[in-house]
């Protein structure tokens, strides 16, 4: 599962520091889904049109191995990640919310995208989660991949254990 990060797992504010360094706000809802997602046996990746420290940072506390940063044309970049693990496009999903990810999320396997996204977006999906973007969207997505796995209540009981 792939997700972009600017209005997936942020609310897409883009912030800069006094030293022009961006700062990006991440709710741990989306990143504990990405976790349990991870868990279940779906290897996530992250795929943003945009550079950020903070990215890294995330993805390195969240255990996730392949992030693609400073991608200006995503069907490619994605094309080459599934190459490189063996999948193919119709085995993988994709959560984005902007015209530049239509390429890959018209691709895909299963395509979703938050609430907020444009509606040329929404309209092109698999899946619109109902949750916000960067307040659980994410999660959400992560769930439901997992339920339709059958892997959700196996997961869910080491906390109520």
């Amino acid at each position: 599962m792939i997700f972009d990060v600017d209005g997936v797992l942020t609310d897409g504010t883009l912030l800069y520091g006094p030293d022009g360094e961006t700062l990006k706000a991440f709710h741990s809802f989306d990143g504990h889904g990405l976790k349990m997602l991870a868990a279940s046996g779906v290897p996530c990746a992250l795929l943003s049109g945009r550079r950020s420290r903070a990215v890294e940072l995330r993805a390195a506390e969240l255990g996730i191995e392949h992030v693609l940063q400073g991608i200006e044309h995503k069907l490619p970049a994605c094309e080459e990640l599934l190459k490189q693990t063996s999948l193919e496009m119709q085995d993988a999903g994709y959560m984005g919310d902007e015209l530049v990810d239509l390429p890959v999320l018209t691709r895909c396997g299963f395509a979703c995208a938050p609430r907020e996204a444009p509606e040329a977006v929404r309209e092109r999906v698999h899946y619109v989660a109902g949750a916000a973007a960067g307040r659980g969207a994410a999660r959400e997505v992560c769930e439901l991949v997992m339920r339709a796995q059958g892997k959700l209540e196996p997961a869910l009981r080491k906390y109520l254990a």
